[in-house]
């Protein structure tokens, strides 16, 4: 995944310590180094780990399904947020980045709650992870963390985990924080020197709610408020951009997480990703989390993405193989400021790397160059999650033959299983309450409630 997009036959990858050391030809690199460690992967296939550039912990899958976005998260999400415990959270990181492991994904960006406990969960399972606060700043978004919890995490874990852990200052939403919680989020950004990231330009009604409050579209909205003048900015969806705005943000450097499945399922709409990328725009991929989507497979991810490009352009051209990959990994990585150290198989960056398999039906056949080519097609619309057999994260093997190392994965389901019943029944329980004569749901319904400014959690 390099700048050529070159492929290696019987090819291999120098590690020493957790960096690349060199990339060739087999036959070359034993030569070179006769004392080298061997490990042999035949039939498999040797590429960069993904980077899912959105995501959220959570143990709520297939339990918050069919329904518009406003009761989705009226009923469900919101909900589960204000009784969540930091264990339950916990939980859920460490299920979700098994999962991802597993699946060939060695970096993960989560926006989620408690994050203490999930850098605990990546240091020991062994994942790269930008980590994000769920951030709420307003006094009717006071389920969520706070900018002060935000902060204990940018003290505690930057640099963390051997230098795997970044933390990042996270808003859920800019209609989440009130001006002085937006302001210092920005300011937290900048004595940090770290990213900034946020849900924004979802859904469709969030065009007039910006047009409402600012007198502008929501990039510009941002611009104004000095959300693009911190070290790195990263918006999730932005499925609603228009041009002026495409321009903006990739004159101003804003990554952006194309999150197709998600965007699907609760029907938010077809992000422009061919006029980002056409406009230098650094665009990944993600998952989102496991309720609106509802698995962690980034090589899935990667298919939807190619047929939704092509459906949005009435294109069979559109979003070819190549440009699906490379958001995957290289795009990613750029969008996060990481391509320095991740997203390609360099020497000098880390070594995050996964072998798949190429041995299976879905792989066959296997053609590496001329005209008939299809190794790149082949990952993108053939291969699952499961294909994936080697997963090497700092130089370290945290899955290998298609199992995790770096854990127990039974101890993770059970871990994760046992929270699910507290978490559900405290939920119920605040459900039953506020729906009683004289609580939430009564008085939103005697007073307008706030628009549903965002699309998802």
């Amino acid at each position: 995944m390099n700048a050529s997009n070159e492929i290696i036959a019987e090819g291999a990858v120098l590690v020493r310590g957790s960096v690349i050391e060199a990339v060739g030809p087999a036959s070359d690199l034993m030569a070179q180094y006769p004392g080298a460690e061997v490990t042999r992967l035949d039939d498999r296939l040797i590429m960069p780990g993904l980077v899912n550039s959105h995501h959220h912990s959570g143990v709520l899958r297939g339990t918050a399904e069919h329904l518009p976005v406003w009761e989705w998260l009226r009923l469900h999400i919101d909900p589960m947020h204000r009784v969540l415990q930091p264990a339950e959270a916990e939980a859920a990181s460490w299920l979700c980045y098994a999962e991802g492991l597993l699946s060939g994904t060695t970096t993960v960006v989560d926006m989620w709650r408690y994050m203490q406990g999930s850098a605990r969960a990546a240091e020991v399972l062994g994942n790269r992870l930008v980590t994000v606060n769920y951030v709420g700043e307003h006094p009717q978004h006071d389920y969520f963390d706070t900018l002060d919890d935000n902060e204990a995490m940018l003290d505690e874990w930057s640099g963390g985990a051997g230098g795997r852990i970044y933390p990042w200052v996270g808003l859920e939403h800019l209609f989440y924080a009130d001006e002085a919680g937006q302001q210092r989020a920005i300011a937290l950004a900048k004595k940090y020197n770290t990213g900034f990231y946020t849900h924004c330009s979802e859904s469709e009604i969030e065009l007039a709610e910006f047009d409402s409050r600012y007198g502008s579209r929501p990039m510009f909205a941002l611009e104004k408020l000095g959300f693009f003048d911190v070290p790195k900015t990263m918006l999730a969806h932005a499925v609603w951009l228009d041009d002026s705005e495409i321009e903006l943000i990739a004159r101003r450097g804003v990554g952006v997480s194309h999150n197709p499945v998600s965007n699907m399922k609760l029907a938010s709409g077809m992000a422009p990703v061919a006029e980002y990328l056409a406009a230098g725009v650094a665009v990944g991929i993600g998952t989102d989390g496991e309720k609106e989507n509802n698995n962690l497979d980034m090589f899935e991810e990667m298919k939807v993405a190619s047929l939704l490009g092509k459906l949005r352009k009435m294109d069979a051209a559109a979003m070819d193989s190549w440009a699906v990959l490379q958001m995957a990994t290289t795009g990613g990585a750029r969008a996060l400021g990481l391509s320095h150290e991740i997203g390609s198989l360099e020497p000098g960056k880390k070594a995050d790397l996964i072998a798949v398999r190429t041995d299976t039906p879905r792989m066959t056949p296997l053609i590496g160059d001329g005209i008939y080519a299809n190794l790149h097609h082949n990952l993108v619309h053939a291969v699952r999650g499961s294909d994936v057999d080697l997963t090497m994260v700092d130089g370290r093997v945290v899955v290998e033959g298609g199992e995790l190392l770096s854990a127990d994965l039974r101890d993770v389901i059970d871990r994760a299983r046992a929270v699910v019943p507290g978490l559900f029944e405290r939920r119920s329980a605040y459900l039953a309450g506020v729906d009683e004569p004289g609580g939430v749901f009564a008085a939103q319904a005697a007073a307008p409630a706030p628009a549903p400014t965002s699309m998802k959690d």
